[in-house]
């Protein structure tokens, strides 16, 4: 007999969806501690899926056994996650819940508040979030001060890699623990969508997926890209995130070359002949909390390239190709190389999927975070 408790998570957008890493995150944990007997609630924010209107789903009150709320949300840059995680904050507080699971700094401003009703507060940092590119001075305080909040007033921080877990030792002597994320092990698809809508065939293709911001390092490898010898495609895949300037900027550095592919949001089957047809996958990027599309694409048998910060090389160990982070010659050369070096790249293929899916286990983490609560 097991001793099931009442939990509730708030500090993404919704679910289901993969509208970012914390998203996937919280739909495993929540789904599967439903399937361990447990009751979970997830707050998620009211507006539309940041693809577009066309990518909203409307689930209705549960999702497999999770009872979804929607909360309140300004839907301005800047707004929405306060806003949203300010309404749900109230709403844990308020309800008969064992646990409250904030996930993300910004949303860990309001921990607080179910403190106040003596309610059990666990905080996932997905990432430093308060460093990001696309956050302007106050939105970069506010996620900062709640950095702050939950060293002083969580009763557990969950951290995602060993690098995190020594900032917040450092920075506010506070010890964590180190849960990674999981992966689950896929099953590869032929290209169809992506032919017809793409033109993109087997092992034609160099990837980009994850969402279109600035520290992603996206710029890094369209310059890398546009001096490199290949009639392989560049396909940057992902929509953006309050980065429309941004997204403007990437357009424009990629005029003239037909090479360079965006695809815009992607889920589903598109998704999954993505992953399973490309030659090589690439994260340039400057900074992470811990890149899923890393784990996912590992997880599909890829290649991968990518920035050595440590939340990536952790990651990969020696099962992946690494460049220094933000140097675009580097970047460049190393994807010259894999281009010219197709049997070092089947070679890491081959180890890919077996290393990623045994290191990282959704089940494992389900059980360590039912443990922590």
């Amino acid at each position: 007999m097991i001793n099931t408790l009442n939990i509730t998570m708030l500090g993404h957008k919704r679910i289901p969806s993969r509208e970012g890493g914390i998203e996937i995150v919280v739909e495993e944990l929540s789904t599967r501690m439903v399937k361990e007997g447990h009751s979970v609630t997830c707050y998620n924010r009211s507006g539309h899926h940041i693809g577009g209107k066309e990518f909203d789903e409307h689930i209705g009150n549960a999702y497999k056994g999770v009872k979804l709320k929607s909360v309140f949300t300004i839907n301005r840059k800047g707004f929405a996650a306060m806003s949203s995680s300010f309404f749900g904050a109230i709403c844990a507080a308020l309800g008969k819940y064992d646990v409250v699971h904030f996930h993300a700094e910004g949303p860990c401003a309001m921990l607080w508040l179910p403190k106040l009703f003596r309610k059990r507060c666990i905080a996932t940092i997905h990432g430093i979030d308060w460093q990001r590119a696309k956050w302007g001075g106050l939105s970069s305080r506010y996620i900062k001060f709640g950095e702050k909040i939950a060293a002083k007033y969580a009763d557990e921080i969950i951290v995602l890699s060993e690098s995190v877990q020594k900032y917040f030792m450092d920075t506010y002597g506070r010890s964590t623990v180190f849960i990674p994320n999981g992966v689950n092990r896929p099953i590869l698809c032929s290209p169809q969508l992506i032919k017809e809508r793409f033109g993109l065939k087997k092992d034609q293709y160099i990837l980009f997926l994850g969402r279109l911001v600035p520290e992603k390092g996206i710029t890094y490898l369209i310059d890398a890209f546009k001096g490199i010898n290949t009639e392989k495609k560049l396909v940057i895949a992902g929509g953006s995130s309050d980065t429309g300037d941004f997204m403007k900027k990437l357009k424009k550095l990629t005029e003239g070359d037909n090479r360079i592919v965006f695809t815009g949001f992607v889920q589903g089957q598109l998704l999954e002949e993505l992953y399973s047809n490309a030659y090589l996958y690439t994260l340039p990027s400057d900074l992470e909390g811990m890149p899923l599309s890393l784990l996912e694409a590992m997880s599909y048998g890829n290649c991968c390239l990518v920035s050595d910060i440590a939340e990536c090389s952790e990651v990969v160990e020696d099962k992946a190709v690494l460049f220094h982070k933000s140097d675009v010659p580097d970047l460049r050369t190393k994807l010259q190389y894999a281009i010219d070096h197709p049997d070092e790249v089947m070679r890491l293929k081959s180890e890919a999927s077996d290393f990623i899916c045994q290191k990282y286990n959704w089940d494992k983490v389900v059980s360590q975070t039912l443990k922590l609560y």
